[in-house]
């Protein structure tokens, strides 16, 4: 058997302490109605052991000096000390009382040259250390070891109820459970666990086990309670144990918190579209928004990303991430590069090279764009963990995906509502998390009547598998246009329609954009259809 390192819980007669951990790996309980031990390699040992200590309450009550524990702290604990032959402390006995008889039944001792621990007599039935002095219902603290309750007492100058759990944060929720309706009982329960890993992941696991309002976290700027009394930090100490707030669990905020992210949200300024029609209706788009844009096959959904695109570069300094799946990465840089040039670069086959290079180097080249390089379907995580790492690593503000159909197609599900509600819901929760603009391009179901490449009106209920996407957006901008009409402005112009603006209300007709095929341009322009001829 190896060099002693620890005590946890025992798997085998659920002692929360009495199990020793060696080195070796091996392990002993040391509680007297058990014989669970086993070797390094894990295999259960026969070989015997003294089992645990009869009861031993040895020592003396007297100060702690190195700690800074007074002897009246000592004597309201029921705490003793034993010294050596030169009259160095050597050894801490911290008492713990059956809950149900209220009498001593085991002891903790603590080595105090080598901080180890065991246990004497039977710790089955105990309450916290420091349990059966508790008189008030007002306030109880609850720390990870016996010198932090100590402590924790000695600072508040012994006004204040305080525990320690009987094995430190790895058990810290069964002892919890164990005393959960007498720490009820009181109208604030204070955690005061260790500023580490350990004591952090210990609240994790206690944290929503107490009613509404009751529970209060401290937040330690040092390991653990006795550390800041030994540093004689009383006054950081009580600070800290005042400041903190009550728990509330994860997505509940008090309105009296709210200032901070308010002003903040104040200072987020609405960021204009490049059509004033557009504006008019929207006040523009912002951060931490999603904008879908939807229209039949053939509108010009890309060509409309592309401008809003390019007046993003000219307008504003963040970064602009673009997922075009329909597209590969060379055709989606022609596409970018023919707005900067006025002219539809893609068609252009015989168009030198070099010619090609001053709008690249006002687009791609000033290193603002990046680009996903991948053709076609790609699994919705995959395209998630894209979109994340453009908005925090590579500071990408505004973010192009185009489009949401073909994330779907790659699902394995084959159940096509269901797969388009998990998206768009993990895609909210993005935006949310990184701050990004955030425009997505999607389809509409083939329509009942007109269709909408023959102009018909478009409206949410015809968002292409679910209404999650018109649910969780913020804006939804409908394009449509007569694709077929004889007229060649009406056939040209694409009639911008806010399908739902959560901004400002508004919704309705935007403005008109009409496509210039010698420039590849999207113009805005009056109603081609007021006055007519046909």
């Amino acid at each position: 058997m190896g060099k002693f390192l620890r005590h946890e819980g025992c798997p085998k007669c659920g002692s929360s302490d009495a199990l020793a951990i060696y080195d070796d790996g091996s392990t002993y309980c040391f509680n007297a109605v058990c014989d669970y031990r086993t070797r390094g390699d894990g295999s259960v040992s026969t070989e015997t052991l003294p089992k645990a200590k009869p009861l031993n309450m040895a020592g003396v009550v007297a100060s702690i000096p190195n700690r800074r524990i007074s002897q009246d702290t000592c004597s309201r604990f029921g705490v003793t000390v034993e010294y050596s032959g030169t009259g160095e402390i050597i050894k801490h006995y911290y008492p713990y009382y059956c809950t149900d008889t209220n009498d001593i039944c085991a002891a903790k001792v603590r080595e105090v040259k080598t901080k180890s621990f065991y246990t004497t007599g039977n710790n089955a039935g105990a309450g916290f250390f420091g349990q059966q002095q508790c008189t008030s219902n007002k306030y109880i603290t609850i720390t990870e070891g016996e010198l932090d309750a100590l402590a924790v007492y000695e600072m508040f100058n012994k006004q204040y109820d305080v525990v320690s759990l009987r094995s430190g944060a790895s058990n810290a929720a069964k002892e919890i459970k164990e005393q959960l309706e007498w720490l009820e009982s009181y109208e604030n329960v204070v955690l005061c666990f260790d500023n580490d890993k350990a004591g952090e992941a210990a609240l994790e696991q206690v944290k929503d086990l107490f009613s509404p309002n009751k529970l209060k976290i401290v937040k330690l700027p040092v390991k653990d309670a006795s550390d800041m009394l030994m540093a004689n930090r009383v006054k950081d100490f009580t600070q800290a144990w005042w400041n903190a707030k009550t728990y509330r669990p994860d997505g509940i905020i008090a309105g009296a918190d709210t200032w901070e992210s308010l002003v903040e949200k104040r200072q987020v300024k609405s960021i204009p579209y490049p059509w004033e029609g557009l504006n008019d209706i929207t006040r523009g788009h912002r951060p931490y928004e999603l904008v879908t844009i939807t229209s039949g096959s053939g509108m010009g959904k890309s060509q409309f990303i592309r401008e809003i695109e390019h007046d993003l570069l000219q307008r504003c300094e963040g970064n602009i991430g673009v997922l075009a799946l329909e597209e590969d990465v060379a055709r989606t840089s022609l596409g970018i590069m023919s707005v900067a040039a006025n002219r539809p670069l893609h068609l252009e086959e015989d168009t030198p090279v070099d010619q090609l290079r001053p709008y690249w180097e006002a687009t791609l080249g000033t290193g603002r764009y990046y680009l996903f390089d991948h053709w076609g379907s790609t699994s919705a995580d995959n395209l998630l963990s894209r979109v994340r790492y453009m908005a925090k690593a590579l500071d990408c503000r505004y973010v192009v995906l185009d489009h949401l159909s073909i994330v779907v197609s790659s699902q394995e599900s084959g159940d096509e509502r269901k797969a388009i509600d998990e998206i768009m819901t993990k895609l909210r929760t993005l935006v949310a998390e990184t701050g990004i603009s955030l425009f997505l391009v999607s389809h509409l179901r083939r329509s009942q009547g007109k269709a909408h490449e023959d102009g018909a009106q478009i409206s949410l209920g015809e968002l292409r598998g679910s209404q999650a996407i018109a649910q969780l957006s913020d804006i939804v901008i409908g394009m449509e246009r007569d694709q077929q009409n004889a007229n060649e402005d009406i056939r040209n112009t694409t009639t911008v329609r806010v399908l739902k603006n959560r901004y400002t209300g508004e919704t309705g007709p935007a403005c008109y954009l009409q496509y210039d095929r010698t420039t590849g341009r999207m113009t805005e322009v009056a109603n081609p259809e007021v006055g007519a001829d046909f």
